[in-house]
């Protein structure tokens, strides 16, 4: 069998009837049907398909996954359903619409993979610089607070220690302890200047 190039091959089938008669002839295993069948058909297939998915090398894919496809499945097609162009047609298409959304699919894991991966540029010693200077502003204020709101405030925020926790700590009631944080960080607020 030589096999013709997709895009060389005429758009249009044969008589419906006509293929309709060759798909029957291969789901008996006749491959000389299968040829003439093929020849049939494959234009049309071709077309839809590059209609679909646009890319000619993936639709010539795809055209020939269908018509492997129809030599394999051809005993399911039932001649009461439709004509054999239209039942491979209509096989043409879904594999056609399968590549698309499997494309588009890999398309968006690939987009969303490299949104989610990505690190944007930025100047490192700026940042550190920035770093350093927010932490030396917050120690300088933090010097600022009286010893019993310093102490509070390191518990609750260096720590991570629960107000009641806090509270245990310092041998204080929960209440007092509640106080000397919000006072002390109203004192670390005004002190860095933070609106």
């Amino acid at each position: 069998m030589t096999v013709i190039p997709f895009e060389s091959m005429p758009t249009s089938a044969k008589n419906p009837d006509e293929v309709t008669a060759l798909l029957l002839l291969t789901a008996r295993g006749d491959e000389a049907a299968f040829r003439d069948l093929y020849d049939a058909i494959a234009g049309s297939v071709f077309g839809l398909i590059r209609r679909v998915v646009r890319d000619p090398s993936q639709s010539e894919e795809v055209a020939q996954e269908v018509m492997v496809e129809v030599w394999r499945l051809a005993a399911r097609f039932d001649p009461e359903r439709g004509s054999g162009k239209t039942w491979i047609l209509t096989m043409a298409h879904r594999r056609a619409v399968d590549r698309v959304r499997s494309a588009q699919s890999s398309s968006n894991r690939d987009t969303a993979y490299g949104v989610a991966n990505h690190e944007p540029d930025h100047d490192h010693v700026s940042s550190d610089v920035e770093n350093e200077f927010e932490k030396r502003q917050v120690r300088n204020a933090m010097k600022e607070l009286t010893p019993v709101q310093r102490a509070a405030v390191e518990l609750a925020f260096y720590k991570g220690y629960t107000h009641t926790e806090v509270a245990k700590t310092l041998e204080i009631p929960l209440g007092t302890a509640k106080t000397r944080l919000r006072d002390g960080l109203i004192h670390l607020r005004d002190a860095l200047g933070v609106t």
